[in-house]
């Protein structure tokens, strides 16, 4: 560090390093200016120019230079006035005076405002370089001059600065080990002031017996070299309870480096043992670093947890401890039911808030020696020792049943959280740690698909429809490739004219072992997975030339309507691709609809409505499918550019199951009143159109009128525009 300082020049902006000099030409003849620079870059100077005496006041006052070839006589400003520039300034760069007019006179105005040297013009380019480089050596010479006078006088003040100012505590023991000389920060550090240490034995500031046989051989060190001690770590005993640096407690914990200092006599092999000399480093925010370190790479730092790899240390220990005392315990997989939403709903804030509430609950469960582990997002591990039979299971689950069966209050809303749970058993389930959380992650899930908010033990059977899971994912992976994927397409039926007047395009997966699956099994499966995403690419191309097929068969104009999922919605390029699809088919904007559900609308308001914009000014529909289901609400029919809202078909089943219309009529009365067109899906029974017709809804769906049809049999229905509902006119 003093060899750094001592490269430092105290008071000149000098540079440490003058490999290129940089040279700064003012001349107002371009001609001169030009060649002046060339001759100066050619022979290793770094040169710029100067094209009148203000540009000069602008270049220096902006960089520095190592020195200055200035012309006297310029339009505009003189080179006396430049001179002056840079003696007001402050600044030390020498300067060449390069000028035609050689009188007594202007080389005397020019070395009294400054310049070093003066050089008249014409002049030859040798001369010229040997003046500049007499100038830079001249230059050179006299700051390395400067730097060492500065450092000799500063040289005893350097010692005395850097070691008072020292964040270490640096002190010197005599042969009996008692302070000699301490620095100024051993009061900010231990609270003593100079004279109270001075005399006393090191001794004073040992915490307690423990540190003493280790303290002794730093304190009492008369090695030197290598051999001396270095990085020893000890405890310090403060005089204060509280220190100035704020820290509580009476230790200050350091890491200690100590050498034997010996006077040097003519003789080197009789010096003799004067003290020793040693550095203390305060290390106490370093090891509570360590400690936060270690701390957050074993705990879970929202709940304080154990996060993953401290649970699976302590399953192992309890491995080893039930193997050898032939012992069995459970593990525990908790998974929060419908986290997401809370989530994306209400935000991260409340949901942070939430999986603390879970966890304090959580805890009340558990009995001593248990560990609770938060494994990620808001799924939980247990780790259950030395349970008498599964019965503790079944209490232990029952009781956090009961204690998140009461209401949540966060940030002024009441909410309920409910966990689902898989349970493995050791040795009967697993003798891994992995396969004992495999094994109840895998009951998590059968608890999840057997409607949550329930706790499912493992058993080898469950293995079986995760491994149909993997193999269908595996089978989707490759059904686009291999064309198994088929559009089917089911009419939607003005209900006064009774003809076509659009088809909602469905997808179904023609599995070559498995037959038709329907979209209920897969689309949730491609969702989770990302394949959703390529899935509605080949769904708007293959829609787009059904359509063009159509027209170029001439027949009677329909909309089609696809589904769009949040995933394709949240692609940047998700507007574009339906208008290219469009624009490659040669297909009018006005003969596509987007179906989207309320729950997509409400993910990201901002940016979805933007898009659908987007697609409203080009001509595309907009319809919200599921009307009713997800968060409904009368602000975004008016914010979003939606032309149709479909009514859903639970809805449309309590016509005829309990007779229930009030949310039907609800939904109609909204619609006309919103000028929207109006779909009503699930149409299946004939009490169901006539009460529609009656309600005077615009359009409807279902079987009643036709299930989905191959592409082939929408285009014979299309070509006849004959539906069931001609059969219902006269009813």
């Amino acid at each position: 560090m003093l060899a750094e300082l001592k490269k430092r020049i105290i008071d000149g902006q000098v540079h440490e390093v003058f490999s290129v000099p940089r040279i700064l030409v003012v001349d107002d003849e371009p001609l001169l200016r030009d060649s002046l620079r060339d001759i100066l870059l050619q022979n290793g100077y770094e040169a710029s120019a100067a094209r009148n005496g203000r540009d000069a006041l602008v270049q220096i006052a902006r960089q520095h230079f190592d020195a200055i070839l200035l012309d006297l006589f310029m339009p505009d400003i003189h080179g006396t006035e430049v001179l002056d520039f840079i003696a007001r300034r402050g600044l030390d760069t020498p300067v060449i005076v390069v000028s035609g007019d050689d009188s007594v006179d202007s080389v005397i105005d020019a070395l009294r405002g400054g310049a070093q040297d003066f050089l008249r013009k014409p002049y030859q380019p040798d001369e010229m370089l040997k003046r500049v480089g007499n100038v830079i050596q001249r230059r050179r010479l006299e700051l390395e001059n400067r730097s060492v006078l500065q450092q000799m006088e500063q040289s005893e003040k350097w010692h005395r600065f850097l070691v008072n100012s020292s964040p270490d505590f640096i002190y010197t023991l005599d042969c009996e080990g008692r302070f000699t000389f301490v620095n100024d920060r051993v009061e900010s550090l231990l609270g003593y002031k100079h004279d109270e240490l001075l005399g006393q034995h090191y001794t004073a500031v040992i915490f307690d017996d423990d540190d003493f046989t280790h303290a002794q051989y730093v304190f009492n060190e008369r090695r030197t070299g290598k051999r001396a001690s270095r990085y020893v770590e000890l405890r310090l005993k403060c005089k204060d309870c509280s220190r100035s640096n704020g820290s509580e407690g009476r230790i200050l914990v350091v890491e200690l480096n100590a050498i034997g200092m010996y006077e040097q006599p003519d003789n080197k092999f009789a010096s003799r043992y004067l003290g020793t000399y040693g550095v203390a480093k305060d290390i106490s925010e370093r090891k509570k670093a360590e400690e936060t370190i270690h701390y957050q790479a074993y705990h879970d730092l929202l709940t304080g947890l154990p996060n993953r790899v401290l649970f699976k240390d302590r399953l192992n220990l309890a491995i080893a401890q039930a193997r050898r005392n032939s012992e069995m315990f459970a593990v525990m997989c908790l998974d929060m039911d419908h986290y997401k939403v809370v989530n994306e709903t209400l935000g991260h804030d409340v949901g942070d808030e939430l999986l603390l509430a879970v966890t304090a609950r959580l805890h009340g469960c558990l009995r001593e020696g248990d560990t609770l582990a938060r494994m990620g997002g808001d799924e939980f591990c247990l780790l259950l020792p030395q349970i008498s039979g599964i019965e503790v299971v079944g209490n232990i689950a029952e009781k956090v049943t009961v204690a998140l069966s009461k209401p949540f209050h966060i940030d002024h809303r009441e909410l309920f959280a409910t966990v689902s749970i898989g349970v493995s058993l050791y040795p009967a389930d697993g003798e891994t740690g992995d396969s004992l959380i495999k094994h109840a992650d895998i009951a998590l899930y059968h608890a999840k698909t057997c409607g949550r908010d329930n706790c499912q033990l493992f058993h080898m059977g469950m293995n079986v429809p995760l491994s149909n899971r993997l193999s269908l994912e595996n089978d989707l992976r490759h059904a686009l490739e291999r064309n198994q994927l088929v559009a089917y397409y089911q009419p939607q039926v003005d209900l006064k004219r009774g003809y076509i007047v659009g088809f909602e395009c469905l997808i179904r997966w023609q599995h070559p072992v498995r037959g038709l699956v329907s979209p209920a099994e897969f689309i949730p499966l491609a969702e989770e997975t990302g394949m959703i995403t390529a899935i509605g690419k080949w769904m708007l191309n293959t829609a787009c030339q059904q359509l063009k097929i159509w027209k170029t068969q001439e027949l009677p104009p329909v909309r089609l309507a696809i589904n769009i999922s949040p995933r394709q919605m949240e692609q940047p390029e998700f507007v574009q691709n339906i208008l290219d699809a469009l624009h490659q088919h040669d297909l009018d904007q006005g003969v596509l609809e987007v179906e989207i559900t309320e729950n997509l609308i409400m993910k990201d308001v901002e940016r979805t409505v933007e898009k659908l914009k987007q697609l409203s000014a080009s001509g595309i529909k907009i319809a919200i499918d599921d009307f009713g289901t997800g968060y409904s609400s009368l602000n975004y029919l008016k914010k979003f550019p939606i032309h149709t809202i479909k009514i859903d078909q639970s809805f449309i089943a309590d016509i005829e199951r309990d007779g229930d219309t009030s949310i039907v009529t609800a939904i109609i009365a909204m619609a006309k009143g919103l000028h929207l067109n109006l779909i009503a899906e699930g149409v299946e029974t004939e009490n169901q159109l006539a009460f529609l017709r009656k309600m005077e809804c615009d359009e409807i769906q279902g079987f009643l009128l036709s299930e989905p049809l191959t592409a082939q049999a929408a285009t014979t229905m299309l070509i006849e525009n004959i539906t069931p509902l001609a059969l219902f006119a006269g009813r």
